[in-house]
């Protein structure tokens, strides 16, 4: 041996190992096997005559040891002549003596994966020369009126202010309203050419009720998240993790009706009569009940509902209930319960008993912001005097309750963290190695990509994966996975690249084949209403891909008052 061993060095690499193994980062049937050789490998190429391809350092074990706090993290600097992960097997190969296997691949894999750049002028993580890809637009892009121009590369850094790049394509703002005017998208929605920023593609605020921005600067589109140029390397993680977006950038708001309660210049008291005097005496007037409820926003719904107990002395939703019967009685009871309260008795009942309703937790917990979800885990505890993950892992099994665990943990890349290349391309090699690139399948890789990256990011993998490997990533998943998993994987995947056609193809879902599943078609309809200009992009997705009205189709599906009311959730007239 021609170099001396630095033991503090060499054993925090084993202990780094062995973090991963500990923590289940590394997948195998023999995860001792695979300690011991990579724990040989390292060692000889540590210790080799040979100018070696990977230099082991602990700058930062050695700092946290001076300060008291032993956290052994390693991480790997490779050479520019070590370019590929090919090249380093060769190495790990000639310095092991053994041929190709598993373990130089899962070696050399988790080098690559934890690795500093070379120094400048070559080497793995050197930008590749522009290239021109074929048209192909993205899955669940804008409607055919928008056009789209060549897939190519960006040239410039996110730190430069962006040229506008085509619809769907990753870095830029949400695929347009469908229906709106090719170019021309009216002003406060997606598409909308938004203020120039520093460093990233800025989404817009999120929608508000009635096309109205509340009071206080809801939803104000957040500050410029830290510079990061195109293609820069991202730093370094200290143990293997799917989630490399691990910068802070500032938090997505809650929706309307999922933060604190506000004051809105609306006075509710009108309303609350007219819905006391539908309801009182004998008989009920129906159709007074849909109008007043129906256009209600959430504000809207919270303000009345306390009037109408501070007026009347009476709960609304106990009169509704007492008042009506069968789907209209669920359908108004949803309206007003609001968003949030809503959400949480709905869980409690998709739980609740016997069996589990899969699809209301996938369409109430799945693809939600943070702030959304610590909102719901909140308002659950307080209402069903239990945590929500408790009762998801009674409830859910294995992999997908560990699945819904990652979702439950609410820390999604806010919506204001930038698509980054290098994070891009590494997510879709993860995700090909994870299904396609191996015998059997890496579930909780997939699971943890999917739900750790905002749209923006998902719709980025998506169309990457697509130019890389020729391949829809929505085909790879429905071919992968099966069950419950595979539906969660899809509305991720599918909310990701354009949440308004998931909710069109949701919507017919529920009505789809021989029956309705009215829950579900309610349920999913009043979710979509409380933001009108969502409702009016779910409409025209629906439109655009079953060549029918959405009011139509559910007018066929329903009957009586039940009927009305959804058509007034659509926003048609009563």
């Amino acid at each position: 041996m021609s170099n001396p061993i630095d033991y503090f060095e060499f054993f925090s690499t084993l202990n780094y190992f062995f973090l991963l193994c500990s923590q289940r980062r590394v997948s195998s049937k023999n995860t001792l096997l695979e300690f011991a050789f990579f724990t040989f490998s390292i060692y000889r190429l540590y210790t080799n005559p040979a100018p070696p391809f990977v230099t082991i350092t602990s700058s930062r074990a050695k700092a946290s040891l001076n300060q008291q706090e032993y956290r052994p993290s390693l991480c790997w600097e490779l050479h520019p002549q070590c370019p590929t992960q090919a090249t380093l097997q060769r190495r790990l190969m000639a310095v092991s003596g053994k041929e190709n296997s598993t373990y130089i691949v899962l070696s050399s894999r988790l080098i690559l994966d934890h690795a500093e750049p070379p120094p400048q002028g070559g080497g793995y993580y050197q930008q590749p020369p522009p290239q021109q890809h074929h048209q192909q637009p993205p899955y669940g892009g804008p409607p055919p009126h928008a056009h789209y121009n060549t897939y190519q590369q960006p040239q410039q850094g996110y730190g430069q202010p962006p040229p506008g790049p085509p619809p769907g394509q990753y870095g830029a703002p949400p695929p347009q309203p469908y229906g709106a005017p090719a170019h021309s998208p009216p002003p406060g929605t997606y598409g909308a050419a938004p203020p120039p920023s520093p460093s990233y593609y800025p989404l817009g605020p999120p929608p508000a009720g009635y096309g109205a921005p509340p009071p206080h600067g809801y939803g104000q589109p957040p500050g410029p998240p830290p510079q990061q140029s195109y293609g820069a390397v991202p730093p370094t993680p200290t143990a293997y993790t799917p989630q490399p977006y691990a910068v802070q950038y500032p938090p997505t708001p809650p929706s309307p009706g999922y933060g604190p309660a506000m004051n809105i210049p609306w006075n509710p008291d009108p309303d609350a009569d007219r819905l006391r005097k539908a309801m009182k005496g004998w008989g009920t007037d129906e159709k007074e009940l849909i109008r007043v409820l129906a256009d209600k926003d959430p504000f809207q719904i919270n303000m009345l509902r306390d009037a109408f107990q501070r007026r009347h002395r009476r709960d609304l939703i106990a009169d509704i209930k007492s008042e009506t019967s069968s789907w209209f009685e669920e359908g108004l009871v949803m309206l007003a319960r609001g968003p949030l309260l809503n959400d949480v008795h709905m869980l409690f009942n998709a739980m609740d008993g016997a069996g589990t309703n899969e699809d209301i937790l996938n369409d109430i917990l799945l693809r939600r912001s943070n702030a959304d979800l610590k909102a719901i885990k909140a308002e659950f505890s307080r209402v069903c005097h239990r945590p929500l993950e408790e009762m998801v892992r009674g409830e859910l099994s294995m992999k997908t309750e560990r699945h819904f665990m990652i979702v439950l943990g609410a820390t999604r890349a806010e919506d204001s963290a930038p698509v980054v290349k290098a994070d891009i391309d590494r997510d879709v090699d993860d995700l090909y190695n994870a299904t396609e690139g191996k015998i059997g399948t890496d579930e909780m890789r997939v699971c943890s990509i999917l739900s750790l990256r905002n749209d923006n990011q998902i719709r980025a993998i998506s169309y990457e994966y697509r130019q890389k490997y020729a391949r829809d990533l929505d085909t790879v998943i429905q071919k992968e996975f099966s069950g419950h998993m595979k539906d969660a994987l899809l509305i991720q995947l599918r909310h990701g690249t354009d949440k308004y056609m998931l909710q069109a193809r949701l919507l017919e879902d529920a009505m789809a084949g021989m029956g309705t599943k009215d829950r579900l078609l309610t349920s999913r309809l009043v979710r979509a209403h409380w933001d009108r200009n969502n409702m009016r992009n779910v409409r025209n997705a629906y439109e655009q891909r079953y060549k029918k009205k959405l009011a139509k189709r559910v007018q066929g599906e329903t009957s009586g008052d039940y009927q009305r009311l959804l058509m007034a959730i659509c926003g048609e007239p009563i």
